[in-house]
């Protein structure tokens, strides 16, 4: 592997970031970039803390996105996501937040991120933020999270 390939976290022990601010992404170059398709990341346990009252939230998100001359590392990407386990932000706030920085960074075709939030004073909340209108031709499988249905 070169060290221009070579991911900063992938392969060395890594302290979780105290903040998102704080976390650092890693990007690696597509192994494909003259090929448009679909990279998925499902985070079934993300965790972040509710900004008035520091209890804590819980969701489920889902992120896609079309690769362009780079990816994001997923070790890097789980640590970045980590990081939210102590930060204070509204549902929106975390899920929009996730997915404009990643499109910011990794500058893909194309990203959409699909929150799934767990019931936080007997409502749960689904956000959902995408970078614009997909690439023609690409396969947008379904996110695959049925709605919250309580225990009926």
């Amino acid at each position: 592997m070169t060290d221009e390939l070579k991911p900063m976290y992938l392969g060395a022990q890594s302290a979780l970031p105290q903040t998102p601010e704080e976390a650092e992404l890693d990007y690696v170059p597509n192994p494909r970039p003259d090929t448009l398709y679909l990279a998925r990341f499902a985070v079934p346990e993300f965790t972040s803390l509710c900004p008035v009252t520091a209890q804590p939230d819980f969701a489920h998100l889902v992120i896609d996105y079309a690769p362009d001359k780079s990816i994001v590392e997923s070790k890097s990407l789980k640590l970045f996501l980590g990081s939210f386990r102590n930060h204070a932000a509204f549902h929106e706030d975390c899920t929009v937040g996730i997915g404009q920085r990643l499109f910011t960074e990794m500058k893909p075709h194309w990203l959409r991120i699909g929150g799934y939030w767990y019931p936080r004073g007997g409502i749960p909340i689904d956000v959902f933020w995408q970078s614009g209108e997909p690439p023609k031709g690409l396969w947008l499988p379904d996110q695959g999270v049925a709605p919250y249905r309580g225990r009926g």
